[in-house]
């Protein structure tokens, strides 16, 4: 367990930065790529600890795969030259990896065994492993499937109709990859429209897919063919830098190149209803992913309500939105965000109890929080619970505190972010 002392700042941000590449579009990469035909190079692959547990998931199945850096080239083979594994896959802390996975493992004819570390054994893979199920995958583990490890005996599916039970484009996702290997039609319906990564992805590597209001439907039985994939920057670890500059007074902060998809660009509606001087220039689609930059300064900020359809496109950030909360005039209420709860951390808790400890006025519900602003950050020794989201909130948070903050476990942040602390020091105005 690492331990990192954080000096309050009270300096403005300045200058422009681009973040690391985005995590989910990362992992679908891998994805894609892996079980397409022809060589994939992908640009600006985001090197961090869960996206690099899918490429080692494939390479287990015997997908070459190499990586120079931020560079990935595989030589994808096709689905049908995918072999069994010679032992577990270990997923880490990727919930992204389990479930995707778990859609691709159902319609292979071997046995998989999957494991992750304490937090992901603790997530439900239940709503991924009931529809998979009654496509005719055989999953089986701890609650009946519910909880990792897993054994997957994969083999012939069957084409299914599914509405998915949560808000989450992890379930959809694994149903449509299995849909890929499946007889038939297989139709997605959404109550809420998530994160449209897959579809995009499916797409860039030459295959069909068919949306309709609310259904998504996929053919089983398409041949993907190898492409050249550039991952815009990921909007959800922006989101920790725009909170920054809002709350620091005298900031005036740029995040160029960073993804732009409608499904996840909820933090930029929540800043401007906030109040903040915010100002975004849309700049071209690469691999159907919108990308541009994001400009924002300092400046007041009141509260509001945060319900509703923009949840899906916004709950990986609602933990430093709370944050943000904490400086705004007024009582910020965060509703229908259950969701939460089912994360690397139950983050309605996670988040009330770190704020707490920060001095903020803070209070969960079933659902969300209930955040009273204009708090006066305190120093305190905090811990991430092993979450790489509130790691980064409590490093934000420190930049306005009145002493020093004490992070533990800060090595969790590398999951999505490995030169986080690096970045931030970049545009602190010295």
């Amino acid at each position: 367990m690492s331990e990192k002392v954080l000096h309050p700042v009270h300096k403005p941000l300045q200058g422009s930065l681009r973040v690391p590449g985005d995590k989910s579009i990362s992992h679908r990469a891998i994805i894609f790529g892996s079980l397409a035909k022809g060589k994939t190079t992908i640009s600006h692959f985001l090197d961090g600890e869960d996206c690099l547990r899918t490429i080692a998931a494939f390479q287990a199945m015997g997908v070459s795969i190499e990586q120079k850096g931020r560079t990935v080239t595989i030589e994808g083979k096709g689905i049908e030259e995918l072999k069994e594994p010679n032992q577990p896959i270990y997923l880490g802390n990727s919930g992204t990896t389990a479930r995707l996975l778990l859609g691709i493992l159902a319609g292979l004819p071997y046995h998989f065994t999957l494991y992750g570390d304490d937090s992901l054994s603790k997530r439900p893979m239940d709503r991924v492993s009931i529809p998979l199920t009654e496509m005719g995958a055989k999953i089986d583990g701890r609650q009946r499937g519910k909880l990792l490890p897993l054994s997957v005996r994969g083999g012939k599916l069957k084409s299914i109709v599914f509405e998915t039970p949560v808000k989450s484009a992890q379930v959809k996702s694994g149903v449509l990859l299995a849909g890929l290997l499946a007889e038939g039609i297989t139709e997605v319906t959404e109550r809420t429209t998530t994160r449209d990564h897959t579809e995009n992805m499916l797409l860039a590597f030459g295959g069909e897919i068919t949306k309709q209001q609310d259904k998504i439907s996929i053919e089983g039985g398409q041949q993907l063919k190898g492409t050249s994939i550039e991952v815009p920057g990921d909007i959800s670890s922006a989101a920790f830098f725009l909170v920054a500059a809002a709350i620091s007074s005298g900031s005036d902060l740029t995040i160029t190149n960073v993804g732009l998809n409608p499904t996840r660009t909820g933090i930029i509606d929540v800043l401007k209803k906030m109040g903040a001087d915010l100002d975004v220039v849309w700049s071209q689609s690469v691999g159907g992913e919108a990308i541009g930059s994001i400009s924002i300064k300092s400046s007041s900020l009141k509260a509001t309500v945060i319900e509703g359809e923009i949840i899906p496109r916004i709950i990986d950030e609602l933990p430093i939105v709370a944050l943000l909360a904490s400086q705004a005039e007024g009582q910020t209420i965060i509703r229908d965000a259950e969701e939460l709860r089912h994360k690397e951390t139950d983050r309605i808790a996670s988040v009330v109890k770190t704020l707490t400890a920060l001095g903020v006025e803070i209070e969960g519900t079933n659902d969300g929080m209930i955040i009273t602003g204009g708090a006066t950050l305190k120093g305190a020794c905090v811990d991430s619970l092993g979450d790489h989201r509130i790691g980064m909130m409590i490093a934000v948070a420190s930049l306005i505190a009145n002493s020093q903050v004490t992070l533990q476990n800060a090595e969790c942040i590398a999951v999505s972010y490995p030169n986080f602390f690096s970045d931030l020091e970049k545009i602190i105005k010295t």
